[in-house]
């Protein structure tokens, strides 16, 4: 039994990693490639877990082969300014998403209970915060987030074999294509699920599990499992839109829909068990999101990063807070604040994919840890689509 639990310690952190990419947008995007394409886009989510896998497994190493955090380390490298840029970027555009992330936990429960949406906002960002008075809120955080997943997993394995979809189906989405107008789409599910910053909190995560269990050994913890499951709740909703919306031409414009499409179909049953992965998803983001965004900011600064820290609880209050405000006064989050999140996210991702890629490949600093050849490859290969990507969504945002 000791071992099992240990091996379950020991996956942890990328299970936290997992539940903090997996939101309510990832839901909606998923959604609309199973609703739009049926399983053609299948393969995608193989091609970017595959880079997740390849980052977080770097982020993970660098967790374990330092004792200064991933900030601290790139501050020594390259001055302060790199630090302060990297955590007041990521607060920003953490700040930013929190609405989306709010208003998904709102809708989740206001859907299933026909009531108001904002109390139900004010009452699970509360509770958010509440969670960081706990002694030790890393242990609070990722037994949680844990317990998350699972729910998120029953609810939306249990949905999709209810919508009996077709095995020839998501075999034959394995292979490679681009369906026509489904660019746009592609890029976002990419840029979204292949995610920098949640890679790059997967090296603080590691090492506050470190500290929280000093005699545990998860020397062999790098994050693949975490990020499997990732790509696992993506398959699942992309294979159940596609079985359910595709194959009765209904359209999809964010998460909730889904939901209301399995009703007609499968009873009031299988409409409340996808609430409750989108409120899982949901949940998991606001304290997930809110967590990054507060502890970079705050290890940007040089004021530290641990989780029981005051400054780092201050900060990723302020996320809630701020996100919650932004969710209850407007619909959907001010266009913006999207815009302003968006721009800072296409000039921070390869700057921080660049710092994390030269890290993990120093041998004099990693050194059992250090980047194997495959890893030094397949990274590279991932660094320069984000670099494409960078440079196309610069193009689309700024010179259309």
């Amino acid at each position: 039994m000791p071992k099992i639990r240990n091996f379950f310690l020991g996956l942890a952190p990328g299970i936290v990693t997992a539940a903090i990419v997996f939101g309510p947008s990832k839901i909606t995007i998923t959604s609309k490639m199973g609703a739009m394409y049926s399983y053609s886009l299948l393969w995608l989510v193989v091609v970017a877990i595959f880079f997740m896998i390849i980052y977080a497994n770097m982020a993970s190493r660098i967790g374990l082969a330092t004792d200064d955090s991933l900030l601290v380390t790139i501050q020594k490298r390259y001055g302060k300014w790199a630090s302060g840029l990297i955590g007041f970027g990521i607060f920003l555009v953490a700040t930013s998403f929190q609405a989306g992330n709010s208003i998904g936990v709102g809708l989740s429960i206001a859907e299933a209970s026909g009531t108001p949406m904002a109390p139900w906002i004010i009452l699970f960002n509360a509770i958010g915060i509440a969670l960081l008075f706990f002694r030790n809120f890393y242990k609070v955080l990722e037994r949680l987030m844990i317990a998350i997943v699972i729910l998120m997993l029953f609810a939306f394995i249990t949905t999709t074999f209810l919508a009996k979809p077709s095995v020839s189906g998501m075999v034959s989405g394995l292979v490679p294509e681009v369906p026509e107008g489904s660019l746009g789409l592609l890029i976002a599910f990419f840029a979204s699920c292949f995610s920098i910053v949640g890679a790059f909190y997967q090296a603080y995560l590691i090492q506050a599990r470190k500290k929280a269990s000093p005699t545990l050994d998860i020397s062999t913890s790098r994050g693949t499992g975490g990020m499997i499951i990732l790509g696992l709740m993506c398959v699942v909703v992309i294979t159940c839109a596609a079985a359910v919306l595709h194959e009765n031409n209904i359209a999809v414009n964010k998460a909730s829909d889904m939901a209301k499409a399995l009703e007609p179909l499968f009873g009031s049953a299988a409409s409340y068990l996808f609430l409750v992965g989108l409120f899982g998803a949901s949940f998991s983001s606001v304290i997930g999101n809110a967590s990054i965004g507060g502890t970079l900011l705050s290890d940007g600064l040089g004021y530290g990063s641990s989780l029981d820290s005051k400054v780092v609880k201050s900060l990723i209050a302020a996320v809630m807070i701020v996100g919650s405000v932004i969710a209850i006064g407007y619909e959907k989050p001010p266009l913006e604040m999207i815009v302003l999140a968006q721009s800072v996210t296409i000039f921070l991702v390869p700057f921080i994919a660049i710092a994390m890629y030269l890290i993990s490949n120093d041998r004099k600093l990693m050194g059992q840890y250090a980047n194997s050849l495959f890893v030094r490859v397949a990274g590279l290969v991932g660094l320069i689509v984000l670099i494409v990507l960078a440079v196309y969504n610069f193009k689309e945002l700024f010179l259309k």
